[in-house]
């Protein structure tokens, strides 16, 4: 028998798995001596032990009714209303949420996040949808959840479950922190109620601006295809797929986007929707910045262009870049090398001959993760620009909405007359653990892991007792590492309900995906949806997969990819018949709205809402400031004069950016700005929404931190002078008083831009 060795990083995470059992279940006992759970909750089955109801009402003199839309003559068009609202939470003492790379905390901001929201009402103002894409790695219920308690406050029916999609872009740059499912808890070490309040009020904020600009227009579709900017990144798998099936395309990755071109009956432009496939993750694991990735800067790109003369994330005209089947698709052209070697690794184990997996890693086209991610950006950019400028083909017809609540862990599918097989109880597998060639884990363990491992087994066993034989024989091939929907400690791991849903916008139907399917997978949902469709004469539909929507699954293979147990097959949490349950699932929405039977569907059996969940394990300390200091300090001033193309750096005594969080009027980090002698003001020119600017906080001890903030002067920038302002908020705690959150900020001295 071989002897077991271990890897210096695997003997780490050994101990710091005893470490943080020791400290869970410290944890887990204060919190249920001390806490219960609330949700809410009619059908959920197991939880009923562990909850009581939260009823969803609220008194109606709360509620805002919509105003009356103006009658118009002929009128084909739609209401539209889109509205654009800050949601970036915290970007300091928070993990990013996507790679799930221990360290990799948020430490400063590149851009801002932003929530954008599009609103559509039929000319008689009876039925209406809300599209929301939001710039999150996912949505989690909870965000969804608590949006819709808000918006029922406010606007009582008008906004429900069924008609609002919320859909994250999946940037793997945001924070984490706003679960309740305790799998995504501890990913995020604790949940940060300060981060979820902060981005429910942007995502609720947004559809706020577009109910109050909601005006009469048209709606516009445009679709093609856009060339060099992904890969698969599990081409093995996609292999494993019918060779007839892979024969009916091109590529072995979904090229074309779908634009939507929103203008006013003057032929105004509003905003623009797109669909594409594409994983926002150009930022690999070595970044520390809040930012929204390569879908952001298109999004970033289109909006600047519209909105001459306006900040980034302000401006009326609102362009939301939305995620599709992006499940293995990679913005890392360059593909997988060997970090150490250099060749490629371009294998069904993504593993090197020297170093294993840990070295095999994509790159992208730049000569940095932030120049990658606008080379990708801006070609998305452009050819969605193109796309909308061409848009001709108008879109008529009614809005229809069809939503349900499932037990994913217990749906039968039907496969043929005489064939049926069930879904499982959630859990991931080996592969889980060796991450993807965008973002390797560090674990001595490869993509397509079939078969257990006696260590890990022995591990998990002790700390969560072992996978009962149904949830082992339901997954297969996959060998379990961690049976998620067995533990149910401090609460569930991984959801049992999950959300379907579809919206029809006349021949454009949105099918609203809890998680991300693979390219093969969203092109079969789609001929399915079609064909649904034109059986009940609806034909002719454009049926859009719209990723990471109002509840996060992990991914979805198709059945045949599954077998490979590479990173999606292993993360395909339902098992292998999850992709047939939810084509079973649409199927049935999609018929329902055909035959204009949505009422008689049943809603499903509601989620829960947890209360006391566990908490951030990083505590609130009091800023400081170096003796004979004050906040907003300069230490490391500008130089007095700098080029086109140089970079200013300016160096302040800083407080802990999470506090700012606190505050919903905090409007950025920095300001750039120019002093205009005609008006003898200045001027702010770039903020922190800008890419030109980077905030870096610098964390030191007992509360004690600095903030450098950089402007990377572009090629735009006008002759002149110009200064930095910083903008921060420090925590206080004085003995036997409650902490206050102060507000300050910090001037750079003037320095001077010359042209080159």
């Amino acid at each position: 028998m071989v002897k077991r060795t271990f890897s210096t990083l695997e003997i780490f995470f050994i101990f710091l798995l005893v470490m943080m059992t020791v400290i869970t279940v410290a944890l887990l006992t204060l919190l249920f001596v001390t806490s219960g759970t609330i949700e809410n909750n009619k059908d959920s089955g197991n939880h009923e032990s562990l909850t009581t109801q939260v009823p969803m009402t609220t008194q109606t003199s709360s509620i805002t009714h919509t105003p009356d839309l103006p009658p118009f003559q002929n009128f084909s068009g739609y209401y539209i209303g889109v509205g654009r609202a800050d949601c970036t939470g915290q970007v300091s003492d928070i993990n990013l949420m996507g790679y799930g790379k221990n360290g990799q905390n948020a430490r400063g901001l590149l851009t801002r996040l932003y929530s954008r929201a599009f609103i559509f009402v039929d000319p008689d103002g009876s039925n209406r949808m809300a599209f929301v894409s939001v710039e999150l790695c996912m949505i989690s219920q909870r965000l969804k959840l608590e949006v819709l308690r808000r918006l029922q406050s406010k606007y009582g029916s008008l906004y429900r479950r069924d008609n609002v999609i919320l859909s994250g872009t999946h940037t793997h740059s945001g924070p984490s922190g706003f679960f309740q499912y305790t799998f995504f808890v501890v990913a995020s070490e604790g949940f940060s109620n300060r981060t979820f309040q902060y981005v429910v009020s942007g995502i609720v904020k947004s559809i706020e601006i577009a109910h109050a600009n909601l005006k009469p227009g048209k709606i516009f579709i445009n679709k093609g295809n856009v060339a060099d900017v992904q890969i698969n990144r599990s081409p093995s798998s996609y292999l494993w797929n019918p060779p007839a099936e892979r024969a009916r395309y091109s590529s072995n990755t979904d090229k074309e986007m779908v634009v939507l071109k929103m203008v006013d009956l003057n032929g105004e432009d509003l905003g623009l929707i797109s669909w594409f496939a594409i994983h926002p993750v150009s930022m690999n694991n070595s970044n520390h910045l809040v930012n929204s990735d390569n879908m952001g800067y298109a999004a970033y790109l289109f909006e600047q262009e519209k909105n001459k003369g306006y900040l980034p994330g302000q401006g009326p005209f609102v362009a939301g870049f939305a995620s599709s089947n992006l499940g293995d698709v990679s913005p890392n052209i360059l593909g997988p090398h060997c970090s150490n070697t250099g060749e490629s690794c371009d294998n069904e184990k993504s593993t090197c001959p020297i170093g294993g997996p840990s070295m095999c890693m994509a790159s992208g086209p730049g000569k940095d993760i932030i120049d990658s991610t606008q080379i990708i950006g801006r070609i998305i950019y452009q050819r969605a620009k193109e796309l909308h400028a061409s848009a001709s083909q108008e879109v008529t017809g009614p809005v229809f909405a069809a939503h349900q609540w499932v037990n994913m862990t217990d749906v039968s599918v039907q496969l043929n007359d005489t064939y049926a097989v069930k879904t499982c109880k959630p859990a991931l597998g080996y592969s889980f653990a060796a991450g993807t060639i965008d973002g390797v884990s560090g674990l001595n363990i490869t993509q397509g892991t079939t078969e257990g491992d006696f260590f890990w087994d022995t591990i998990r066993d002790q700390l969560f007792g072992r996978p009962s034989e149904e949830i082992i024989e339901c997954h297969k091939p996959k060998p379990i590492l961690l049976h998620t929907g067995e533990i149910t400690k401090p609460h569930p791991w991984h959801p049992d309900i999950i959300d379907v849903q579809i919206v029809t916008l006349g021949s454009v139907a949105i099918a609203a995906i809890p998680g991300e399917f693979t390219t093969m997978s969203g092109r079969r949902l789609r001929e399915a949806l079609k064909k649904e469709f034109e059986s009940y004469g609806m034909k002719d539909m454009t049926v859009v997969i719209s990723g990471l929507c109002n509840v996060y699954t992990h991914y979805i293979t198709t059945y045949e990819e599954y077998q490979a147990q590479r990173y999606e097959a292993a993360s395909t949490i339902y098992g292998p018949h999850t992709l047939s349950a939810y084509i079973q699932l649409f199927r049935g929405l999609a018929k329902a709205i055909a035959t204009d039977t949505v009422a008689n569907m049943s809603s499903g059996p509601e989620p829960p809402f947890f209360t006391n969940l566990i908490p951030s394990l990083i505590p609130n300390i009091a800023d400081r400031t170096p003796t004979g200091r004050h906040f907003g300090d300069v230490l490391q001033p500008a130089k007095s004069e700098y080029r086109v193309g140089e970079v200013v750096e300016v160096i302040f005594v800083g407080a802990n950016p999470k506090n700012s969080a606190e505050n919903q009027t905090h409007q950025t980090f920095l300001t750039v700005e120019k002093y205009e002698d005609s008006i003898a003001e200045w001027q702010i020119m770039y903020n922190d929404a800008s890419w030109e600017t980077r905030f870096y906080w610098h964390k030191g001890i007992l509360g004690l931190s600095n903030a450098t903030i950089e402007w990377y002067i572009p090629d735009t920038a006008q002759p002149g002078i110009y200064r930095i302002r910083y903008f921060g908020h420090s925590w206080k705690k004085d003995l036997l008083k409650p902490a206050v959150i102060l507000a300050f900020e910090g001037i750079s001295s003037p320095f001077e831009v010359v042209a080159t």
